[in-house]
């Protein structure tokens, strides 16, 4: 066995599937399926079954995974320790974000890092399911993903979980809505008004669940849409009231819709940086987790509510 055979062994396992493996590996499937194989003549017992049209992970392959992470982080924490006697230690970081999270944070991380000599930062836009962040660690170096308040903990054996921040959701009503003049609002306080919300398994439906559940009374949901900003243009328009994150909220000082905290209900969302525990150890990897930290720190002291 070698240690790219574990990779892929290791890839099939968290993505389920050789196609999955496939594209975190920026492969073609029977490459993967040729790997499996020598692996397996390798080890002399079978690592993968056949499942109808997909396979399966035997327990043996996902033994063998567990440990192909620690040879992964091993190898890496080796090359760190070299890199850290070069001058000026190079190389690429891939980073993927959720939308908001992208407009929250890649403008002055992409400024820090571009001051920072020797990193390459690669952004890419994911917005996913609550349950597919962890995966997208096998395409991108550093994944920022969202989770409710509480009640919930990232899967997936060897990936590493960096706090950036907790980020509160507020009650966002169109311009004039009589609710506008409160300075908090109660879920009582929202039955029978019309909602633009997210589709179901995306972390702030939980809260919006939540708000209907204390409300007791059905949310009346006239649209689903999960981009934010769209969602804004038609609060703003008067189309309906929504939950929205406070700090990347555009509602340029409330004059183009009103933010209200709601009392109650723990309406928040916390945003972490996922990253595989071998990736964790590059020191490129690393420098941009300390970036990351501080924009996350200087957004939530900058704020100013409108």
């Amino acid at each position: 066995m070698d240690a790219h055979q574990l990779a892929v062994l290791r890839e099939v396992a968290e993505q389920g599937s050789v196609t999955g493996a496939a594209k975190a590996l920026h492969c073609t499937p029977s490459a993967v399926s040729q790997q499996l194989k020598a692996l397996e003549t390798s080890v002399g017992t079978p690592l993968v079954e056949r499942v109808g049209r997909g396979i399966r992970v035997t327990p043996a392959g996902h033994e063998l995974a567990r440990s192909a992470v620690e040879v992964a982080v091993a190898l890496e924490r080796a090359a760190a320790a070299v890199t850290r006697f070069a001058r000026r230690p190079t190389g690429t970081v891939r980073i993927a974000a959720f939308q908001s999270a992208g407009k929250m944070f890649l403008p002055a991380l992409l400024t820090a890092v571009a001051a920072d000599d020797g990193i390459e930062l690669v952004c890419g836009e994911e917005d996913v399911a609550q349950t597919d962040f962890v995966p997208l660690t096998g395409e991108y170096d550093i994944v920022l993903g969202h989770r409710p308040d509480r009640g919930y903990t990232w899967g997936g054996a060897g990936v590493r979980v960096v706090h950036l921040l907790r980020e509160p959701l507020d009650i966002a009503l169109p311009p004039g809505h009589p609710l506008a003049g409160r300075r908090t609002l109660r879920p009582a306080d929202l039955a029978g008004e019309p909602w633009i919300t997210v589709r179901d398994e995306f972390p702030v439906a939980d809260v919006v669940r939540t708000i209907a559940e204390r409300s007791g009374a059905p949310l009346s949901v006239r649209h689903r849409i999960n981009d934010f900003d769209v969602t804004e243009a038609l609060v703003a328009a008067g189309h309906g009231i929504a939950l929205l994150p406070r700090y990347t909220a555009d509602h340029r000082g409330g004059t183009r819709f009103a933010l209200r905290p709601l009392e109650g209900v723990r309406a928040g969302r916390e945003i972490d940086a996922l990253v595989r525990a071998d990736r964790a150890e590059r020191v490129v990897v690393t420098r941009v987790l300390r970036h990351l930290r501080a924009v996350a720190r200087s957004i939530v002291a900058d704020f100013r509510p409108g």
